[in-house]
């Protein structure tokens, strides 16, 4: 079915790269437009992998715009809530409305509990958990009068513990607090708020050494090929990880009219993780 959210607008963060970009295009495919942002840079307590830039930002804009779909895209600090603001006004000026968001903006780092600093720990929940509620608070007056659909990136960290991300999973799990207050604060306008909680997912986010350090402590020099296996031991489905786009077909669906009686859902996304 083609079109599924044909004439609607989409605000995405984290949409120069990876899932964000992901997302974008899976809707521009189906109708919709996207008013997109990134921070398109470094952040101090991330290390294990680069930073999106505007160039990545910018190649999201012309592969949406490769699908004739409208996108206006901005540099932003979900940690800025008065520059969402302005990016979520800008957009609709030139695209006209606001149904859709997606919460996507996230950063992932590997730090043993007990070694995490304090500004380690405050930039994650900062980008994390409070950059999500900044993103719903600037869009939410946007779509009072008509309704929507609001999407929330959590994880499978969101669901259960993961060692070794203490500040990743608190995050993760205070997302399904935003995700489920929203559901029920804002449901008498017809607004859906849901999460998606995936598995690792095959971007930079998990692809880098430290990453497959951690599933591989004992190799010094541990490589995509050799954390496979291992990665598809913690699935259920014979998969060591998912794709964006099967993230981007779960927010799809949850977005179109095909889900407009689901509100207040953690919707794995997860080979089965969160099962075995």
């Amino acid at each position: 079915m083609a079109g599924r959210v044909a004439g609607k607008v989409a605000f995405i963060t984290g949409a120069a790269r990876g899932q964000g970009r992901s997302h974008a295009l899976r809707l521009a495919e189906e109708g919709a437009d996207v008013i997109a942002v990134d921070l398109c840079g470094p952040v101090p307590s991330i290390g294990m992998y680069p930073p999106a830039t505007e160039e990545d930002l910018a190649e999201t804009v012309r592969q949406v715009e490769a699908l004739d779909r409208r996108i206006v895209a901005t540099r932003a600090d979900v940690r800025d809530r008065a520059a969402l603001e302005a990016a979520v006004a800008d957009g609709v000026a030139q695209l006209g409305r606001l149904d859709i968001v997606l919460a996507n903006a996230g950063v992932f780092e590997i730090q043993p509990a007990l070694d995490l600093t304090d500004d380690a720990w405050r930039e994650m929940i900062d980008i994390n958990l409070t950059g999500v509620w900044n993103t719903c608070r600037a869009a939410l007056p946007h779509l009072l009068e008509q309704g929507g659909s609001i999407v929330l990136t959590s994880s499978t960290a969101g669901l259960k513990g993961t060692p070794n991300t203490i500040h990743y999973t608190a995050a993760k799990h205070g997302v399904v607090g935003i995700m489920r207050t929203l559901a029920t604060e804002f449901a008498a306008q017809s607004i859906r708020v849901n999460s998606v909680h995936p598995t690792g997912v095959d971007t930079l986010m998990i692809q880098n050494p430290k990453t497959w350090g951690l599933f591989m402590p004992d190799d010094p020099n541990p490589t995509r090929e050799g954390a496979e296996p291992v990665f598809r031991s913690t699935n259920a489905l014979p998969v060591p990880w998912v794709e964006p786009r099967d993230i981007s077909n779960a927010v799809l669906f949850l977005v179109s009219d095909e889900a407009r009686y689901i509100t207040g859902v953690t919707l794995p996304v997860d080979a089965g993780y969160t099962a075995k």
